[in-house]
């Protein structure tokens, strides 16, 4: 008997791509697999109705419906990673020149807690000394977790689409966990805030040793407690299907990237042979960084322990 079912709600990654095709299966349960996009709203679902016994869910709302003591856990497991700076965009035509220049900028974001969003506030102040009350944010989509506003922090909700907004100079700088399609298509208004936004985050990692995290994998806490050995069983679910994916690329025709192997090798000189490591010890400096910026930013009401966020069985990996 495989076990009972365990549905699992997650984007379509490469790495993602042994589990949605069967290829991993769970180990004392039956892994479902379900190719499930932000789009499709799955961290809506997730937060609001638990919709799947586990999902890969936005680490700020996660982080927010923890301290709100919302019914749920995760296994340190991070599905998607970013840097800040290759998500900075500007108006060409604003003068912003540096980071710096945003200061009484009007910014454009997804949400104000959109995890990217949390990320690029938090790094411009803590990198780049851009003070959080010192920017209009101006947000184009409803916050999945209510919150307040923190004093003299000014939010503004936009009346049409940010994009048109940054092509026109209404707003002068775009934080987005997707390209502008502006940018895309090579609009002449739009530019990344940094000319060389990979020297930007090589220098990054190297000043603080990590990939920014971006997603969590969330899970039901009666699920845990009604399946023994889920939380690392998922674990070893992703981790399989990390390592499968990593083994794609001995193909060099596996990527549609001509100079893709080329790129990996370079990458993995700078962040090393895993750069997308899962368990609590190499991501808790990772972690805490973001919950003070929850904290600094509003999000959350108390400074959460990395310890309190994960199935207690998975602490010591």
């Amino acid at each position: 008997m495989p076990g009972p079912k365990i549905s699992v709600a997650m984007e379509h990654y490469d790495r993602h791509l042994p589990l949605l095709e069967g290829v991993v299966q769970g180990e004392g349960f039956e892994l479902d697999a379900l190719h499930v996009s932000t789009e499709g709203g799955r961290h809506e679902r997730m937060l609001h109705e638990r919709a799947w016994d586990a999902a890969e869910l936005s680490l700020s709302s996660y982080l927010m419906a923890k301290a709100r003591d919302a019914q749920l856990t995760a296994v340190p497991v991070f599905p998607r990673r970013l840097y800040s700076q290759s998500q900075m965009y500007i108006n060409v035509n604003c003068g912003i020149k540096s980071p710096k220049d945003l200061i009484g900028k009007r910014v454009g974001l997804r949400s104000y807690q959109t995890t990217l969003s949390v990320l690029a506030k938090g790094d411009l102040g803590r990198e780049y000394d851009v003070p959080l009350d010192q920017v209009t944010w101006v947000t184009s989509s409803d916050e999945p977790v209510p919150f307040q506003t923190p004093s003299g922090v000014r939010i503004e909700r936009a009346d049409k689409s940010i994009e048109t907004m940054l092509v026109e100079g209404e707003v002068q700088a775009y934080m987005t966990p997707r390209m502008p399609r502006a940018f895309v298509n090579g609009a002449p208004q739009v530019a990344r805030l940094f000319g060389d936004a990979r020297a930007e985050e090589e220098a990054y990692y190297q000043r603080n040793g990590f990939y920014p995290i971006m997603h969590v994998l969330a899970v039901k806490p009666e699920v845990v407690a009604e399946t023994p050995g889920v939380a690392s069983g998922l674990m070893k679910a992703f981790e399989q299907s990390k390592e499968i994916c990593y083994d794609y690329y001995s193909d060099p025709n596996w990527s549609h990237l001509a100079w893709g192997p080329h790129q990996q090798v370079q990458e993995r000189n700078i962040m090393g042979a895993d750069p997308w490591p899962n368990g609590v010890a190499r991501n808790r400096a990772n972690l805490e960084r973001f919950i003070q910026y929850e904290l600094d930013q509003g999000l959350i009401d108390r400074k959460l322990e990395v310890d309190e966020l994960f199935v207690e069985s998975t602490l010591d990996t």
